[in-house]
C-alpha cells in the first residue's frame, strides 16, 4: 500500500463504516414500525415504540460528550456499534421464540436508540481530523461525509422494501444487526493509531464537578450564539415532525393507501437519491449562492410538500416525486450546516459541543412519533400529516424571516469571541467565532 493510500485509509475506513451502519439503521428505520404494524396493528403502538427509540437518544447525547473524549472516539464507535447490532438482532430472534412481550420491544429498541448516538457522534466529531490526515480539505471530507451516508440510505430503502416484502420485516432487522458488526470491524480496524481517535489524556479526572463543568462548557456554547440557537430551534421542531413522518405516518400510509412495504422502500429510496443529488449540486455549485439562500429555500421545500401530497392524494408516483423533490432540498442542507461548524467550533469542545447539539436538535423526536400516533388513532391519518406538515412550515420559514441567519455567510459572521471559558488543557489551533450547528438530515 502506497504512503498516500495509507494517509487515506483512516479516513476511507470511517466513512466506509459510516456508510454501512447509515445502510443497516435504515433497514430499522423502515423494519421496526412496519414489525410493529404487522404483530399489532396499532398506529397508537407504533407511536410508543418510535418514543421509546428516540427518547434514550436524547438522553444519550444530553450526557455523552464528555465521556466520548474520556473513553475515546474509536472505542466508542466500536462499542455503539455492537450494542446496537446486539439490541436490533435480539428482536427478530425473540420474536421467532414466542418470548417478545410489547415491553421488552421497547426496551431493545430504547436501547437501540441509547446505543447509536454516541458512535454516530465519535465518527462525526472525527471528520476534521481524518481530513488533515489524509490530506484533503475539510470541505471535500465534510461533503464526502454526507454524501456517502446519504447514498447509503437510498441503497438501504430500496433494499428494505425489497427484504420486507419478499423475507418480511424481521430478516431486514437480522441483516441491519450484521451491518453493525461490519462498521465494528471496520472502525477497529481503520482507526488503529490514530491519535484524535483515542482517548484524550490530560483530561482531569472524572468527578461530578468535573463532568458537569465539562458539560456546561458545551451547552453554554451553544446557548450564547444566536445563530446556533436559531438553528437547533428549528431543527428541533424539524426531526420532531421527521420522527412522526418516519416511525408512524409514512408506513401507515403506504400500508393503507400505498400497496405496501415495497412502496415504502420505494419513495424513501427516491427521497435518498434526491438527497444524494442535492449533497452533490451544493458541493459542485453551492459556492454561486449565500449560505442563507440555499439554506432558507432547502428547508422549504424538503418538509411540508411531502407531508400535503400524503394527506391530499393517495397516489405513490405522485409521493415518490414530491420525495425526490424534497430529498434534493435536503440535501443541501447538512453540508452548509456541518461545514460550518467544523469551522466554528474549538477542538477542544467538538465532542462536548456535538453532543449538545445533537440532544438539542433531536429534542422533540420522542414527542413527535407519540404525537402521530396519537393524531392518527384520534383524528385520521390524512388530518395528522396535514397537521403535522403545518408545524414543519412554519419551522421553516425562519431562515427566510429572521435576520439572526445572515450569520450564515462568512461577510455577516458575528465576531464576539465564544472560547472564552475553555477549561480543557493543552494549545489549541485558533478558531473563528462559533456560527452555526448541525441538524440531522430530514426525512427518511
Amino acid at each position: 500500500m502506497s504512503a498516500a493510500a495509507v494517509r487515506r485509509w483512516p479516513l476511507t475506513a470511517v466513512l466506509t463504516a459510516n456508510a454501512i451502519s447509515a445502510l443497516g439503521r435504515t433497514l430499522s428505520l423502515i423494519g421496526i414500525p412496519w414489525f410493529v404494524l404487522q404483530t399489532t396493528g396499532s398506529a397508537g403502538r407504533a407511536g410508543v415504540v418510535a418514543f421509546c427509540a428516540t427518547l434514550p437518544v436524547v438522553v444519550s447525547a444530553l450526557v455523552g460528550g464528555p465521556v466520548i473524549d474520556r473513553i475515546g472516539r474509536r472505542r466508542v464507535s466500536i462499542a455503539s456499534d455492537v450494542l446496537c447490532a446486539l439490541s436490533v438482532g435480539a428482536i427478530p430472534l425473540l420474536h421467532r421464540a414466542d418470548t417478545l412481550p410489547f415491553w421488552a420491544l421497547c426496551a431493545l429498541v430504547a436501547l437501540h436508540g441509547l446505543a447509536h448516538t454516541p458512535g454516530d457522534t465519535a465518527r462525526y466529531v472525527l471528520v476534521p481530523d481524518l481530513a488533515e490526515h489524509a490530506g484533503t480539505t475539510l470541505i471535500r471530507a465534510a461533503s464526502l461525509f454526507d454524501a456517502v451516508e446519504r447514498g447509503a440510505r437510498m441503497l438501504g430503502a430500496a433494499l428494505a422494501g425489497l427484504v420486507i416484502a419478499l423475507l418480511g420485516a424481521e430478516a431486514a432487522l437480522l441483516f441491519d444487526a450484521l451491518t453493525y458488526l461490519l462498521s465494528a470491524l471496520l472502525v477497529g480496524a481503520g482507526l488503529r493509531g490514530v491519535r484524535g481517535a483515542q482517548p484524550v489524556k490530560d483530561m482531569p479526572p472524572v468527578s461530578p464537578r468535573t463532568y458537569i463543568a465539562e458539560l456546561r462548557e458545551g451547552y453554554a456554547y451553544l446557548a450564547r450564539t444566536r445563530l446556533l440557537a436559531a438553528v437547533v430551534l428549528m431543527a428541533m421542531f424539524m426531526n420532531g415532525v421527521d420522527q412522526g413522518w418516519n416511525g408512524v405516518l409514512l408506513p401507515v400510509h403506504a400500508e393503507r393507501n400505498l400497496g405496501g412495504a415495497a412502496e415504502l422502500g420505494l419513495v424513501t429510496a427516491v427521497f435518498g437519491a434526491g438527497g444524494l443529488l442535492g449533497a452533490l449540486l451544493y458541493g459542485a455549485a453551492g459556492h454561486h449562492f449565500t449560505r442563507r439562500t440555499v439554506l432558507a429555500v432547502a428547508v422549504l421545500l424538503c418538509g411540508a410538500p411531502r407531508f400535503a401530497v400524503a394527506g391530499l392524494t393517495d397516489s405513490t408516483a405522485a409521493l415518490a416525486v414530491i420525495m425526490g423533490a424534497a430529498g434534493v432540498a435536503g440535501g443541501m442542507i447538512n453540508p452548509i450546516l456541518t461545514t460550518v461548524t467544523y469551522e466554528r467550533v474549538p477542538d477542544e469542545l467538538r465532542s462536548r459541543v456535538a453532543g449538545a447539539m445533537t440532544a438539542g436538535c433531536e429534542l422533540t423526536m420522542p414527542l413527535g412519533a407519540l404525537a402521530a400516533g396519537l393524531l392518527v388513532e384520534g383524528t385520521s391519518l390524512s388530518t395528522a400529516l396535514l397537521l403535522m406538515g403545518g408545524v414543519y412550515l412554519l419551522a421553516t420559514l425562519s431562515p427566510a424571516l429572521l435576520p439572526v441567519w445572515r450569520g450564515l455567510d462568512p461577510a455577516s459572521r458575528e465576531t464576539a469571541d465564544d472560547r472564552e471559558g475553555v477549561s480543557s488543557p493543552g494549545p489549541s489551533r485558533p478558531v473563528p467565532a462559533p456560527a452555526a450547528t448541525t441538524a440531522r438530515p430530514p426525512g427518511p
